[in-house]
């Protein structure tokens, strides 16, 4: 665990009508499902409060790019909104390699007896757990944060 720095993180997975959200504990043990946002206006106003009130420290926004490591239009979306989210929170944010996050969401909510259509509204949250889960145990196990900063502060200590 040498090199992790402790405090709560959101991971953040962007689609054009929803907007999942997870949390992890301080000490990056667990991510766990917040909420499902619509993404409408007021998306980033309430994942900024979301932040707020469980004083989290960064924000991690999945970036989707294609299997081959290519951007495409979902990307500069996901980029776009996570500088917004940087803007208005004030907070670091990075974005963060999500492949195959929405897949095994799905795959994860497919084993756990969900049809798809019941999963609908949850499956933005699960990828944004998988993401997240993910780049805390990247970190844990490399002493550095995953993904790149999209601002200039600096790294929370």
């Amino acid at each position: 665990m040498t090199g992790f720095r402790r405090g709560v993180r959101l991971g953040v997975d962007v689609g054009t009508a929803r907007v999942g959200v997870a949390r992890c504990d301080r000490d990056g043990l667990l991510a766990v499902p917040v909420e499902t946002v619509p993404r409408t206006g007021e998306a980033v106003a309430r994942i900024v409060s979301v932040a707020a009130e469980y004083e989290a420290m960064e924000l991690l926004v999945g970036l989707p790019v294609s299997l081959a490591g290519n951007e495409t239009a979902s990307t500069a979306d996901a980029r776009a909104f996570g500088e917004e989210l940087a803007t208005a929170s004030g907070l670091p944010v990075r974005l963060v390699d999500e492949r195959l996050s929405t897949v095994s969401a799905h795959a994860a909510l497919r084993e756990s007896g969900r049809s798809q259509r019941s999963s609908r509204k949850i499956v933005d949250q699960v990828a944004a757990v998988v993401l997240l889960q993910q780049a805390i145990d990247v970190e844990k196990s490399t002493g550095n944060p995953t993904g790149t900063l999209v601002n200039t502060f600096p790294e929370p200590v």
